[in-house]
């Protein structure tokens, strides 16, 4: 666990408005393909494929296979379910979303010469939904939230030497230390013989300074709502139906919610021990645009196999992000404040809404393509079916953060935390393999699809896997596609981080029933 302990050194004293950490990173990057109803069906293995409006955000050369337009239009639903596993507790949480897929505009057009024919594509995309509810529970023994803030203080104390006071009202520490210290939450005590005054959290006052008991109920509640919206340009050539290039240009805009609502109660029964509960409520938003591109080619060295290579850049962002939060604690009478009484954030913050601007650069991808398509004819519906797969590589390690607000120096700050996400996590690689059968007017599809753990810490486990399957119906210029994907998921969430001891986390298994139908006509 010592990259999980490692990373809080540079987190913890972070902006007092934001404190970026490495999980910000990751919902932007470690999720599938949300292609078409046809694609998704596949497993989103599109990239050596082409003949489908998805290719404008996996391999753009594809829009080169169409010599005439379609208008697509992508809605979709989902179904997810959470199962949390902390400290021996198991919960589930379900939630539901809308979800809309590539909707847009292909125009083809043939050419005369060895270019035959060109396209152009404009579309719009959910590209990445953050819709989610994770809850989890249990009892710990071991550690308290508290010992957070506790140590943050403290650091604070030994190095600008600022007493109690000046830390609740300095915009240098945290919100969430400068309310613990207002509420009495944490506080200095004594607790080594002969020693000087420590931080310590009340919760675990009793246990260090009088060897009492310590044992609490912990609860995490974590909803996120929101995704990317992906507005793409691409365009296309085919040179003598064997080599396809293209490229398309991104602007993907964030809308981000995140509420968090973690609490922690005493449950050795004492009532007299300082400590009875807190809880901390905390409502972020990250809003703001960024600029990516995609640059691609198919080959055909035979008439039924097709070849593809994929470069996806950095998502560059500019975003926004406002935080607010309320703590509520009962110490059972001790300090001077009525016991139960929530402070703010904004009661520490002049009244206002905490505010902070940073950049943020994704990871780069990397894609290598294959298909195979049963009697390759240009009449299209003449061919029989394919195969099709994706293997992908991406370099979660190059994510990055940086300064984009001039009124705010960093002074080091973005250099440490992009140092921890580089250890944090690993490059990964990811799979797709799918394939469709032609029956006259009507296909079916089967795929599968495995995303790899982005984590480099080998006691934190996570995947994510698609299992798919659709129908289709083409005729008359008129396409109708349905399918359904099965999501299984594994992933870890951290309720609070400490810089002295290990970690404790939840581990979080999702499954989700997903419904995608697409419908369109060619002119």
């Amino acid at each position: 666990m010592k990259k999980i302990i490692t990373l809080i050194s540079a987190t913890i004293i972070g902006q007092a408005v934001m404190a970026q950490v490495p999980e910000d990173v990751l919902k932007y990057s470690w999720g599938p393909v949300n292609g078409s109803a046809r694609i998704n069906a596949v497993g989103g293995a599109t990239g050596a494929l082409g003949g489908d409006i998805s290719a404008l955000y996996v391999n753009p050369a594809g829009i080169g296979f169409y010599k005439s337009t379609d208008i697509v239009l992508s809605p979709g639903f989902q179904f997810n379910r959470n199962k949390g596993s902390f400290r021996g507790t198991d919960t589930t949480q379900q939630n539901n979303r809308f979800q809309l897929g590539p909707t847009g505009v292909v125009f083809g057009w043939p050419t005369a010469g060895k270019w035959r024919s060109q396209a152009l594509s404009f579309a719009v995309n959910r590209s990445t939904s953050f819709a989610n509810k994770i809850y989890y529970k249990g009892q710990n023994d071991f550690s308290s939230y508290g010992e957070q803030y506790a140590a943050e203080a403290a650091q604070v104390s030994q190095q600008t030497g600022m007493s109690i006071e000046e830390m609740i009202n300095s915009n240098s520490v945290s919100f969430g230390t400068r309310m613990a210290l207002y509420s009495y939450l944490i506080d200095t005590a004594t607790i080594r013989p002969g020693g000087g005054p420590e931080f310590v959290s009340m919760a675990m006052y009793d246990k260090l300074r009088n060897n009492g008991d310590f044992l609490v109920n912990q609860e995490h509640l974590i909803e996120t709502s929101g995704g990317v919206t992906d507005i793409a340009l691409g365009y296309a050539g085919n040179r003598e139906d064997k080599f396809y290039l293209g490229g398309a240009i991104g602007i993907p805009i964030v809308n981000y919610e995140r509420i968090s609502v973690l609490r922690e109660s005493d449950a050795t029964g004492n009532a007299a021990n300082y400590f009875s509960f807190s809880e901390m409520r905390e409502r972020s938003t990250t809003k703001g645009i960024g600029f990516n591109l995609k640059l691609g080619a198919i080959y055909k060295p035979t008439e039924s196999v097709r070849l593809g290579a994929t470069i996806h850049t950095p998502s560059w962002y500019t975003l926004t992000d406002t935080y607010e939060a309320t703590m509520t604690t009962n110490t059972e009478n001790y300090g001077v404040i009525d016991n139960g009484v929530p402070v703010t954030s904004g009661f520490l913050n002049n009244g206002m809404r905490a505010s902070y601007q940073y950049g943020l650069s994704t990871p780069w991808r990397f894609m290598m393509s294959g298909a195979y398509v049963l009697r390759e004819v240009e009449d299209v519906s003449k061919q029989k079916g394919f195969i099709s797969a994706d293997i992908e590589y991406v370099t979660h390690k190059s994510n990055r953060f940086s300064n984009a607000d001039e009124t705010v120096e960093d002074d080091g700050y973005y250099s440490s935390l992009n140092s921890v996400v580089k250890s944090y996590y690993k490059n990964a690689f990811n799979f797709r393999v799918g394939g469709e059968l032609k029956f006259t007017t009507i296909m079916t599809r089967l795929g599968f699809a495995y995303y790899g753990n982005p984590y480099a810490d080998a006691a934190l486990k996570a995947s994510r896997m698609f299992l798919s399957g659709g129908l289709g119906y083409r005729n008359n210029g008129i396409f109708i596609d349905l399918t359904y994907v099965h999501a299984i998921s594994k992933d870890v969430s951290f309720p609070y981080r400490l810089p002295d001891k290990a970690n404790t986390f939840a581990n979080v298994r999702g499954t989700g029933s997903n419904i995608y139908l697409t419908f369109g006509f060619k002119i």
